[in-house]
């Protein structure tokens, strides 16, 4: 993988009274295949991988998963087969109409489709073994990438410039990302994460791998649950791209920026803050969802 050059940080304009600022990180740019977190969390794995003389990555992920597009460029990129264990065994016979699966499909990766009830037992030993004796000896990297390894690698999105702000935003998926932005920020900021799932559960997760407790999760914003989209979200995704040429994706980042100025308007912040918002990509979803929304008859998302 590249190397990692420092994020370009610019400012959103906003008409607010408060005199708060603020401001986004565009990890999304580090890489045009393997953007934001899944970069960062993936980076250190990879080491590992080749630490331990791997020759195949295996990780899971559903029909329009950025880790999974993420997973089959950076192996390929990097010397190693991928698997992808893909929740939805229906997908088999779709693979030529979902985006995501291919794209991964050009970068070699090979497909396990599974049903969505073996799938829920992905983390079980004994699921692991069967794969094991399916598919051989593989490094395996779990669901949306969370490891020690990913967050480490996470910590890395903030440099010592960054402890000028108030408050850091990131999306929440399974917890890496923010665990990481936790440990690299100052105390004295809080940390804010924008669930993308509904309830709190990611909470025992977090702490698994947080050492400050500077944090706070936001679950109001996830529209419906995982993936869910409503009408009122695509408006402001594409009224966001029109306003400050930046591109969001409606899974994660979206929602995430509609938390956020949602939040200003109702004076959660206090005056003069400043803010940090973490792009983290997954604008490769765009598409697959864009399809979604053609079926439904409803406005599509610009790219």
């Amino acid at each position: 993988m590249q190397a990692i050059k420092t994020s370009r940080i610019h400012e959103i304009p906003l008409n607010d009274q408060s005199n708060i600022k603020l401001f986004i990180k565009r990890e999304d740019e580090l890489h045009p295949f393997i953007s934001g977190n899944k970069f960062r969390k993936l980076k250190y794995n990879l080491i590992e991988a080749k630490r331990l003389k791997k020759n195949t990555i295996l990780s899971f992920g559903g029909a329009y998963s950025n880790h999974i597009a993420a997973v089959a460029y950076a192996s390929k990129n990097n010397g190693f087969k991928s698997i992808g264990i893909i929740r939805g065994e229906e997908l088999g016979n779709k693979i030529e109409s979902n985006p995501t699966l291919q794209f991964a499909k050009s970068c070699d990766m090979e497909f396990h489709f599974v049903t969505r009830a073996s799938y829920r037992d992905k983390t079980k030993q004994w699921f692991i073994d069967e794969l094991e004796n399916r598919h051989g000896d593989f490094y395996l990297v779990p669901e949306g990438g969370t490891n020690q390894l990913a967050i480490k690698g996470c910590e890395e999105i903030l440099i010592p410039s960054d402890n000028n702000y108030d408050y850091i935003c990131t999306c929440v998926g399974t917890g890496g990302t923010i665990s990481g932005l936790i440990n690299a920020s100052d105390v004295r900021q809080k940390i804010l994460g924008f669930t993308a799932l509904k309830g709190d559960f990611l909470k025992e997760d977090i702490r698994k791998f947080a050492q400050q407790k500077n944090w706070e999760l936001i679950t109001e914003y996830h529209f419906g649950g995982y993936g869910k989209i409503k009408p009122e979200l695509i408006t402001f995704i594409n009224r966001i791209k029109a306003d400050f040429d930046i591109p969001l994706d409606p899974i994660y980042t979206g929602k995430m920026m509609y938390g956020i100025f949602d939040l200003i308007e109702k004076g959660y912040f206090p005056e003069e803050a400043k803010i940090l918002v973490i792009h983290t990509g997954g604008l490769q979803g765009i598409a697959g969802m864009n399809l979604r929304l053609k079926q439904k008859k409803l406005p599509l998302i610009k790219e």
